[in-house]
């Protein structure tokens, strides 16, 4: 499905294009709002070209992963990156991932985007079920999954290798009546 477009009362997630390099590198580049995620800060080169590949996955058959922009309605600005994957291991599933820049943290934005690639997920994609992993430090990643009503399901050990170490991740699913039911 292509273009991806959802909009809430405050923010719009759409397609990334090559004029969102500055504003995912503003995520993507910094040390705070990497600190909890699976890498470590990206330089403009890297977030370039996860761009760029991200606009090429856009207009694959089947599409595998819908890596969306994250605008404010208020300003237009990019505020955010939503990332929803295919699950190749399971029927109708994807994993969702989601970073904010720091200066908009605090605002019920990270609640707003989850509930938004939800909705896009199994209005639009007619997923069954949408499963999500943190760090077991990020303590205000794992209130806003749960306020966006994802249930806590486990800890994978060892499952990610950054900064030198393997971490462990924490993870949340959701499916589509639990979803439905919560509207």
């Amino acid at each position: 499905m292509y273009p991806v477009q959802h909009s809430t009362p405050r923010l719009s997630l759409r397609e990334l294009t090559a004029e969102d390099v500055d504003g995912v590198l503003a995520i993507y580049g910094d040390p705070e709002a990497t600190r909890h995620l699976s890498f470590e800060p990206r330089t403009r080169e890297q977030v370039a070209a996860l761009v760029r590949g991200a606009m090429v996955a856009a207009s694959a058959e089947p599409r595998t992963e819908y890596s969306l922009a994250v605008t404010s309605q208020e300003t237009g600005d990019l505020i955010g990156f939503a990332r929803l994957a295919m699950d190749p291991h399971q029927q109708r599933a994807a994993t969702l991932g989601f970073a904010l820049r720091p200066d908009v943290w605090g605002q019920g934005r990270g609640v707003e985007t989850v509930q938004a690639v939800l909705a896009i997920a199994f209005s639009q994609l007619d997923l069954h079920r949408v499963w999500a992993a943190r760090s077991p430090a990020n303590t205000v990643s794992e209130k806003t999954l749960l306020r966006a009503g994802l249930v806590e399901e486990g800890r994978i050990r060892q499952h990610v290798f950054v900064q030198g170490a393997w971490r462990d991740s924490v993870t949340y699913g959701i499916v589509e009546e639990e979803w439905r039911a919560a509207l």
